[in-house]
């Protein structure tokens, strides 16, 4: 595959949802957790899809267990959890691993098409970041310690014009 609207993945509630649905828009894709010392990121990336989705951006989460075992939970225990706590109302995905020999197809494109900080593909923790522009490119990938606020100048130069 060589598109990003070519990848499909389970949403939590257990339906195959294509990236098609978004071709055109502002995609910010990230691995989230419910017990990871960033989770409480869920509530920016919440007010910054609430802020911008009208414009075009659709922030899509993607649960993974793969460090520290911070998303034991089963997708119910997810989707209660973000809805509750931090009142998410973004796309949630089933869990995936993003890494490794059972990663999720679009995890192993997205490492490919943009490495991390040190060459490696490889997601180093929860809430790593990428955002793909309206025509499918990945334009930038952001480490998990980077809050959704301060992405949010690179997310407005995806936008189109207000």
């Amino acid at each position: 595959m060589s598109a990003i609207y070519d990848f499909s993945a389970l949403d939590i509630d257990g339906r195959e949802r294509s990236l098609g649905e978004w071709r055109g828009k502002t995609l910010l894709i990230v691995n989230v957790a419910s017990r990871c010392g960033f989770t409480p990121q869920y509530a920016s990336l919440e007010a910054l899809w609430r802020r911008h989705r009208a414009r075009g951006l659709v922030v899509l989460g993607f649960p993974c267990d793969q460090f520290g075992h911070q998303e034991p939970g089963d997708e119910a225990e997810i989707r209660a959890f973000c809805t509750t706590r931090y009142e998410v109302s973004f796309p949630l995905f089933a869990k995936v691993e993003v890494n490794g020999p059972r990663a999720h197809p679009l995890f192993r494109w997205l490492q490919r098409e943009r490495r991390g900080l040190l060459g490696s593909g490889a997601i180093k923790w929860n809430f790593t970041k990428f955002l793909i522009d309206d025509r499918g490119r990945v334009v930038a990938r952001r480490a998990p310690m980077t809050r959704p606020e301060v992405i949010e100048r690179d997310v407005l130069a995806c936008l189109p014009s207000a």
